[in-house]
């Protein structure tokens, strides 16, 4: 199973060497891994992961080869229904009709007055219904239900896309920076925004000075060096990641790759559904290791070009109000901060990944585009291109 394991790291392109792999095996003959799987998760990544761009493919082999090797406790009684079956049968299933009955509240400042009260007054667990924070009801606060405007509590993922608050922890996954392009087009669009300079040592040879030299000095060999000459441009990539996103993170790794390969000065970071005061570099670590907007702004100046990557489907409190975000109370508002972003970046795009005539279903979207000043574009080959042109005007 060891050597299976390997395997298919190396089949994924994840440079792992025999030295590392008995180095492993030596460490659980040591007794490190402690025959707990977690346990031994975290060894094998310490010991044969090197770059944090691996972790993700090293998780996907990991979970196929060794998932399911949690132990068994033999004195419990064993169900033989699979739990996700059991899990559908807790959620609330409604046709059209009786969705298009279901009344919101009105309003953000009403939903979040009203789920003050229900936590004050709410004693228990409730199940059902259309008042208290529970499961399977048509309550604006709870998992597994529905309402068209509402708060979801204790769901691991999107069932109706329609919660303006999320009260749960979630997690997300980093892009992959290798993922090969099955076209070069994208890398052909992106190349709009290079601009070429010499910078550094000397050391690529000048033709064409140094044969109009060597002429000028009575044919005696004169040898001119200059820079390499490479692209200056500077880039800052934010990326939404989760929720909706998920489905669009495919297209999203070939851009990111395609970025690495052009933009010698790329930086990058993410966020979740609107960008507010911190954006984060590692999904893992987003509650632990964050970097203030604020210090994002002081740290890479106004030459940046700025590209924004998100389908901006979010309910529109996220982008108007305080306290809007679904994971936080954010004491200022999104636009706010899409505002401060536009004023120090004025070369600046947002790619969307929804097709072009979906916008108009997401009044959010309308609303960044508007504070964008119009500079939302659809990530096709076409929309880089009319974006990498807008921002090099």
């Amino acid at each position: 199973m060891f050597s299976k394991f390997f395997n298919e790291l190396r089949r994924l392109d994840v440079p792992v060497s025999l030295r590392e792999y008995l180095d492993l095996l030596g460490a659980l003959n040591k007794g490190l891994g402690n025959y707990q799987v977690d346990d031994f998760y975290y060894l094998s990544r310490t010991i044969l992961i090197k770059d944090e761009s691996h972790i993700d493919r090293f998780d996907q082999v990991f979970g196929s080869i060794f998932r399911g090797l949690e132990p068994v406790d033999f004195d419990e009684e064993v169900s033989e229904i699979p739990e996700e079956w059991l899990q559908k049968m807790g959620e609330l299933i409604l046709t059209e009709e009786e969705k298009k009955q279901i009344e919101s509240l009105g309003g953000w400042e009403k939903l979040m007055e009203t789920l003050r009260q229900r936590l004050e007054e709410q004693k228990g667990r409730h199940q059902g219904g259309n008042k208290w924070i529970g499961t399977q009801g048509k309550s604006p606060f709870g998992a597994n239900g529905y309402n068209p405007e509402g708060i979801r509590i204790g769901q691991d993922k999107n069932r109706n896309y329609s919660a303006v608050k999320v009260w749960d922890k979630r997690i997300f996954r980093d892009l992959d920076a290798d993922v090969e392009l099955g076209t070069r087009n994208i890398k052909m669009a992106l190349r709009r925004l290079r601009k070429f300079a010499r910078e550094g040592s000397a050391d690529e040879l000048d033709l064409d000075d140094t044969v109009s030299s060597t002429a000028r000095n009575g044919g005696w060999l004169d040898i001119k060096m200059v820079p390499e000459r490479h692209n200056a441009v500077k880039v800052l990539l934010l990326f939404d990641v989760g929720g909706s996103m998920d489905s669009h993170v495919s297209t999203c790794e070939e851009l990111f790759s395609a970025a690495r390969t052009e933009f010698k000065h790329l930086e990058y970071y993410y966020f979740h559904n609107c960008i507010y005061e911190t954006v984060w570099r590692e999904n893992r670590r987003r509650q632990s290791r964050r970097l203030a907007t604020w210090d994002l702004l002081h740290t890479y100046p106004s030459d940046y070009k700025l590209i924004i990557v998100g389908d901006a489907a979010m309910s529109p409190y996220e982008i108007a109000h305080p306290g809007g975000s679904v994971e936080h109370w954010n004491e200022e508002s999104g636009e706010v901060w899409l505002r401060r972003l536009v004023k120090t970046y004025p070369s600046v795009s947002w790619l969307n990944p929804l097709p072009k005539d979906r916008w108009r279903y997401f009044q959010s979207a309308g609303m960044v585009s508007e504070l964008l000043e119009g500079r939302m574009f659809p990530l096709t080959l076409d929309g880089l291109e009319l974006a990498m042109r807008s921002m090099n005007n």
